[in-house]
């Protein structure tokens, strides 16, 4: 997966350069790292950056932040003033600096944020970052660039500028440029509502954190068997009966529609687009709980409140089942701006295979009829996509070679590919065999296990332009709490979103551990309880924890 050699000709290897601009002083660096000036203390890391960018190339002295700086952004720009103030909020509570935003003419001490209609080669997410002892400029092409420059300078300061509590500083940013756009568009993460609930305000605050490694989708798997989380106005009992529980049988909880436009409005804010999700046929107890038309026999089940898989499905044969499919996704949708509507289809296990293809036939066009593009897991690919659905891949390393086949045949006729291995990309499997959440029956998953391995090359047979980029999901069966969340995502969902932003040539696992290393004190900044793999020489200071 290491390739040697570099990124720019005539420079060392990228993850050494990303070093060396991120070795700052008091009184300044070069370009190699040495202090400028005679009473310049010696120069000390500031941290590393995650995901590694596609170019770097450190240069000067370093920008000092202080009580006079400015945030700067272009006159009549909404776009760019939302970033900055976005900006102002991180940076004032640890500094204590007041951080104007002003659209005022001057770049001397300040942070200027520029949007370029001349820099179309940044495309939608890129960016560019210089650095000099005077200031600083973030220049994009659109908004979501920008937004990106911001979490690349986050992680330019000290791991304290994370606190909401005033630090002594100093706040530097290393000299240099920093040039940077996506490998891939799709950089997600997927949270499971269903079976254990979360709050608004936990969705809130899982979207802060994914934000800072530069994720760009939000995947809310928001129905199941153990619960509906979501009110559907023309089915009412979803919500208030088949969202009234949860695994171990707590007691669940739904989103409102102004609710979940909240949600929506909080990712829209750090340009991350948010793809809902209704699993059919399969998982779905608890609509079949609520409405006992929805039922073959006309009989609703019980509410559940385990954890097994692949016993429940809707009626294909009866025709209220498409009516209710129909309100269902016509609902959400038109809560829903973004351009994907998920529809799960996996594990289906009691809906025959003749049953499973009319439903997704019919339930995929549904979807274009409501204007959205269709996602579902890899076995829809049993049925036949639509054009231009997305599959979602969960297979493993053991996956049989026929499954993996058809997926692939099923990419090369055109369908897009979303990348989740379960053995590497779940952040539910357990890193070993004391860790005390999770499951296993993907296998462990440790840190390097869920960094080393190369999208382009997963599936054999399908064509690397087939991939729309990987996602890393949280199922929620063992998972309840903040602290949960962030013990099982954190280290690896920074990883994966290295696999998804980064260039290939930059994929190298000892550098990587080197960088992972240095964000324990930013997670830690955070308040993220994270787990303290011992793959990576964490600083000293911290202590294994667990949740």
């Amino acid at each position: 997966m290491s390739q040697p050699g570099s990124l720019l000709p005539g420079l060392p290897r990228l993850p050494r350069l990303l070093g060396a601009l991120l070795l700052v002083a008091a009184g300044g660096i070069t370009g190699a790292g040495a202090a400028v000036g005679e009473s310049a203390p010696a120069a000390r890391p500031l941290g590393q950056i995650i995901p590694v960018p596609a170019s770097v190339q450190p240069k000067g002295p370093p920008y000092a932040l202080s009580a006079q700086t400015r945030i700067r952004v272009d006159k009549g720009s909404r776009e760019g003033r939302a970033v900055g103030d976005y900006l102002a909020g991180l940076l004032r509570p640890a500094t204590g600096y007041s951080l104007p935003v002003t659209d005022g003419a001057g770049t001397a001490d300040a942070i200027r944020l520029r949007l370029d209609d001349g820099a179309s080669s940044l495309g939608d997410e890129g960016y560019r970052l210089e650095s000099s002892r005077r200031s600083v400029t973030l220049t994009a092409h659109k908004p979501a660039g920008l937004f990106h420059a911001v979490q690349t300078l986050r992680q330019l300061l000290p791991a304290a500028i994370e606190k909401d509590t005033r630090q002594p500083g100093p706040w530097l940013i290393a000299g240099g440029v920093i040039t940077d756009t996506p490998r891939y568009a799709h950089r997600g993460a997927m949270l499971d509502v269903s079976r254990h609930f979360f709050t608004v305000g936990q969705v809130k605050r899982y979207i802060d954190q994914l934000a800072l490694y530069k994720i760009n989708k939000l995947h809310l798997h928001l129905s199941d068997d153990q619960g509906w989380r979501i009110v559907i106005d023309s089915w009412p009992r979803l919500a208030s009966y088949g969202g009234s529980t949860q695994v171990g049988g707590g007691p669940g909880g739904y989103y409102t529609k102004d609710q979940y436009r909240e949600i929506l409005h909080h990712a829209a804010a750090r340009h991350m687009e948010v793809i809902p999700e209704i699993d059919m046929p399969g998982h779905t107890n608890a609509a079949l709980a609520s409405y006992a038309e929805l039922n073959c026999d006309g009989v609703a089940p019980p509410l559940y409140t385990g954890t097994d898989v692949g016993f429940s499905s809707l009626c294909v044969p009866k025709e209220v089942t498409y009516d209710f499919i129909d309100d269902v996704i016509r609902e959400v949708a038109a809560l829903t701006p973004g351009r994907y509507l998920h529809i799960g289809g996996d594990e289906a296990h009691s809906t025959s295979h003749q049953d499973y293809v009319a439903f997704m036939e019919r339930a995929q066009k549904t979807v274009a009829t409501y204007g959205k593009t269709v996602v579902g897991w890899h076995q829809l690919t049993t049925a036949v996509p639509a054009e231009g659905a997305v599959v979602q891949w969960w297979g493993r390393d053991k996956t049989s070679a026929a499954e993996k086949e058809r997926v692939a045949a099923a990419a090369r006729n055109g369908t897009r590919l979303i990348l989740s291995p379960a053995d590497r990309s779940y952040l539910d499997m357990k890193y070993n065999k004391d860790t005390p959440l999770g499951l296993d029956w993907a296998g462990y998953v440790e840190v390097r296990r869920s960094y080393d391995w190369d999208p382009e090359t997963l599936l054999p047979g399908a064509p690397p332009s087939a991939i729309a980029g990987v996602e890393a999901p949280l199922w929620s069966e063992t998972i309840s709490t903040d602290d949960h969340i962030g013990f099982m995502a954190f280290p690896r969902l920074p990883g994966i979103a290295e696999l998804g932003w980064s260039p290939a040539s930059a994929h190298d696992w000892e550098a990587y551990r080197e960088r992972l290393a240095a964000q324990g004190p930013r997670l830690e900044a955070m308040g993220i309880d994270f787990y303290r793999s011992p793959q990576v020489d964490w600083p000293q200071s911290q202590s294994q924890s667990s949740p």
